[in-house]
């Protein structure tokens, strides 16, 4: 296929070219894998100034996104790819195979940092997803910063910067400029931007006043914020809560399991022993069923299968796609629903891809964690988008909804999320939304400084 780059992409290839470290906060859509391989394609091939190119992306999108995108598009197909995976042998044998791109999962990035230490062999380095790397005590994250002097061009590639607070920024940051902008350690970007505050046993870091600016400020020169609606026309995205009503009898267990932290069972009982224990037991139970002590699965209720089943009806024959968070809950949606089906680890799992875009499969069930990255799942007529379990990760959840909210996609979508009225699934959604709001904020901030930029292609 041929490649008519739009105007945001031409710019985002640019910066990578012009800039040794940079940071691309594209929101998901953009199209930022076609963009960063035009780079990499111009640094090899025309330019000169790259030899070897890592890329560390998620398993699944190192396994098939980045092949899948090389293959798809005329001038990148010559491009010679390793993908480093698998057992031991065969990441080495990976490693020692004649290609322009060696692509690895990041839960490979340490032991491949092991495997060479002082004698790194890559001059450029993408990292995929770089919120993967937000964690500075992350055996990742120090494996990558021991070989970062070693690293010619760096290219961070993410929606979601700061998924959590701006606390996830520093290792990001990090791994890109060395710590010039925000402090060489965790320790001097907190006493920078941030004033603790001690509750009991923990301390938690409260933003200094006018921090986000300066942090803002300190990074723009590196970093690149595009937001999709600022450039494509996406169909309208509706989000919907719907209420879930609880039995009495339901309702009873969640708040003895609320105020007494146990449920007494005859063959194993329910414990809640501390509060991130009960967070978890309580939207377990909100879904209808919770794990005991022994793992065994202690049902609940029905309630969501029942509002999920008028969702499915209601789809009229249309793919519906249903985000899950706990197994008890997949087992219980592929009990009551038949049809069902999972995504699958490797060649299978680009089966039901396939599958799926052509409305081969009428009920897709994905766990956000495995599915949230780089998945092109766009292509079907799915236009319904169901939250059976509530979460409480920001990334996950704008991940996951742009599996289909994305480029390409011609359809209206409304995300459902099914909240049992009463529970902690309304803390989770209203979390999601207190967090949204300080993410958008960030993109809103950094996307300034390519303003000018913007209003000059769009009158050009």
């Amino acid at each position: 296929m041929k490649y008519v780059p739009k105007r945001y992409q031409e710019y985002a290839t640019g910066r990578i070219l012009d800039t040794q470290y940079l940071g691309l906060l594209l929101d998901m859509g953009l199209g930022k894998t076609i963009s960063t391989l035009t780079a990499i394609d111009l640094l090899l091939n025309d330019y000169f100034e790259a030899d070897r190119v890592l890329v560390i992306a998620p398993l699944r999108v190192a396994d098939a996104t980045w092949e899948d995108e090389i293959r798809k598009w005329d001038h990148t197909r010559h491009l010679r790819i390793s993908k480093v995976l698998g057992s031991v042998a065969d990441r080495r044998r990976a490693l020692k195979a004649d290609a322009d791109l060696w692509i690895i999962n990041v839960d490979n990035v340490d032991w491949l940092v092991g495997e060479y230490g002082s004698k790194w062999p890559f001059d450029t380095v993408i990292i995929d997803e770089s919120s993967k790397f937000k964690s500075h005590q992350s055996k990742r994250f120090k494996a990558m910063r021991r070989v970062r002097p070693f690293i010619k061009r760096i290219v961070e590639l993410t929606g979601t910067p700061a998924p959590n607070n701006l606390m996830d920024l520093w290792a990001q940051i990090y791994l890109l400029d060395q710590g010039e902008r925000l402090g060489k350690t965790i320790t001097a970007f907190r006493e920078r931007f941030f004033t603790p505050v001690i509750k009991g046993s923990y301390t938690e870091w409260k933003q200094k006043k006018e921090a986000e600016q300066r942090i803002y400020e300190a990074i723009s020169d590196i970093v690149v914020s595009m937001k999709a609606e600022d450039w494509l026309e996406l169909p309208e995205r509706i989000d919907r809560t719907v209420p879930v009503r609880l039995s009495a009898e339901a309702r009873e267990l969640y708040k003895k399991l609320e105020r007494d932290l146990l449920i007494e069972y005859a063959d194993a009982d329910v414990v809640a022993q501390t509060a991130a224990v009960l967070s978890n037991k309580l939207l377990q139970m909100a879904s209808g069923a919770v794990y005991d002590e022994d793992r065994g699965v202690k049902e609940i209720h029905d309630a969501k299968l029942d509002a999920l089943e008028d969702i499915i009806e209601a789809a009229q024959g249309k793919p519906v796609m249903v985000f899950y968070n706990f197994k008890h809950s997949l087992d219980r949606i592929q009990q009551r629903f038949p049809q069902a089906r999972v995504l699958r680890k490797g060649k299978d799992g680009n089966e039901d891809i396939r599958a799926w875009n052509n409305d081969e499969i009428p009920l897709l069930c994905l766990h956000p964690k495995s599915a949230g990255h780089g998945l092109n799942l766009q292509e079907s007529s799915c236009q319904t988008v169901v939250w059976f379990d509530q979460i409480w990760s920001l990334e996950e959840d704008q991940q996951a909804n742009a599996r289909v909210h994305r480029q390409g996609q011609t359809r209206r979508i409304v995300v459902m999320r099914l909240v049992a009225e009463g529970t902690m699934d309304e803390d989770a959604v209203a979390a999601l939304e207190r967090k949204a709001a300080g993410q958008e904020e960030l993109m809103q901030a950094v996307k300034a400084r390519i303003e000018k930029v913007h209003k000059e292609l769009i009158t050009s």
